[in-house]
């Protein structure tokens, strides 16, 4: 304690009389209490405005998958012509192929029955004596039949990668895509190419086989021209799955709109009625995108309940397994893409913040921009009235270059998460040109 605390110098002390003396100790003791006693962090008042926040900032991350389903099975289900896009690199996958050239194989050997066509020659040659002859074919009739399989499972396999059954499955699909619709409406009559039997939802291979019979018959084997119609069925998925389909299908259909639009809207308010706007935007962010990286988890498990829903008899594992990777291919970029947007807004609203990372990065960005403009400067190069005018109005001008970004991403159509970054990267840029050009005015020098 120095000799000036409480008041007074050690000379002026003595001078005093003992009870004044020893009130000014007992003050000076009580000077030391306050001082030592720790103080009390201010009371914040209870607000309805953060857990309100909260809450629907939550709810609005918890939709945005849900929306991002629904608008894909809208997209992809009810559009004929996205469907018909999502549907056609089926017929070009190797284990799609190998099961379609199973089927339609052994239901074209199984309509030609070599072994009764055998039999029925065996019968014949006995009742004109060739005994011998009779033994002979008899015995040869496995070897036949699987001659004959393997002939026509040849020749299958080449006819199902090409271009005619190419077509084939494209024109198969427009006709079934109203069917399918139907089916995931309630609404299928199971007299079209799309049908549910035995606990499967069907499609009928009748066209294919059609084409393959063609074929065969130009090979040379014109035995297929008196074949009857065949249609046997190719599974998609279960029917307990359709059921479920069918209740999502009607639900998110009604809701398709609606969804994404409640989802944004309420997340925005969530960071408007927040305090902290700007903490409350990169914890928005970055929900956002856990939500799509639980629909990436969400679709893994729902293709894993598929593989195992599907009898191997029924469809091959490798087979169901590229059905459902094609089917949702384009759910992923979108995946990615929201993703991507998601950790963009809230490395945004972080990088604008008054931390202490955020404010160096700021400063560095900006003495680097400075240590450019004042070398071109030392060389000649001036903005002029241009530099003035971009510094007097760079607020507006940052404005109007992330709006003019935010509608490019909105009217881009199906923006892939590579053209978010390349948008992202070009706004830097052009952020970076109006920190560069905006030259801030002289200061006058004193006179």
């Amino acid at each position: 304690m120095s000799e000036h605390d409480g008041g007074g110098s050690v000379a002026e002390t003595q001078a005093l009389s003992p009870a004044e003396r020893a009130e000014l100790e007992a003050l000076r003791a009580e000077v030391v209490k306050l001082r030592e006693r720790p103080e009390r962090a201010p009371r914040h008042r209870m607000s309805w405005r953060t857990p309100v926040a909260t809450l629907l900032i939550v709810v609005g991350c918890l939709l945005a998958p849900i929306s991002v389903l629904g608008v894909w099975t809208a997209n992809q289900v009810s559009d004929t012509n996205r469907y018909i896009a999502n549907v056609t690199p089926l017929i070009s996958q190797p284990p799609i192929q190998h099961a379609l050239t199973d089927k339609i194989t052994n239901a074209i050997v199984a309509q030609i029955n070599v072994p009764n066509l055998t039999s029925q020659a065996t019968t014949l040659l006995t009742q004109k004596g060739l005994n011998r002859v009779a033994t002979l074919l008899q015995g040869l009739s496995g070897p036949l039949n699987s001659a004959v399989a393997g002939y026509i499972h040849g020749q299958v396999a080449k006819i199902i990668s090409g271009p005619r059954m190419a077509n084939a499955w494209v024109q198969v699909n427009q006709a079934a895509h109203q069917e399918i619709v139907a089916a995931l409406s309630g609404r299928t009559n199971g007299n079209g190419a799309i049908t549910v039997s035995n606990g499967q939802v069907t499609v009928g291979l009748a066209p294919f086989i059609d084409i393959a019979k063609q074929d065969l018959a130009a090979r040379g084997l014109t035995i297929v021209n008196k074949l009857p119609s065949i249609n046997p069925t190719f599974a998609l998925f279960p029917s307990k799955d359709l059921v479920k389909a069918q209740t999502a299908y009607r639900l998110i259909n009604d809701l398709k709109i609606v969804l994404p639009i409640l989802s944004l809207l309420l997340i925005a308010v969530g960071v408007y009625i927040a305090r902290g706007h700007r903490r409350a935007l990169i914890g928005a962010g970055l929900g956002f995108a856990a939500s799509m990286l639980v629909l990436a988890a969400g679709l893994a498990i729902a293709r894993s309940i598929y593989l195992n829903s599907v009898p191997s008899n029924v469809l091959p594992g490798d087979a169901a397994a590229a059905a459902f990777d094609v089917l949702v291919r384009f759910i992923k970029p979108a995946l990615r893409t929201l993703l991507v947007v998601g950790l963009v807004v809230a490395a945004a609203a972080f990088l604008t913040g008054p931390s202490v990372t955020a404010t160096a990065t700021r400063r560095a960005f900006s003495s680097g921009l400075g240590w450019i403009r004042r070398g071109g400067e030392t060389h000649g190069v001036r903005t002029g009235p241009v530099g003035a005018w971009t510094f007097a109005h760079r607020r507006g001008l940052r404005i109007g270059a992330v709006a003019l970004a935010a509608l490019l991403f909105v009217f881009q159509g199906r923006p892939t998460a590579t053209d978010v970054i390349v948008l992202v990267i070009l706004l830097l840029v052009v952020l970076g040109l109006i920190e560069l050009i905006g030259r801030p005015p002289a200061a006058a020098k004193p006179a």
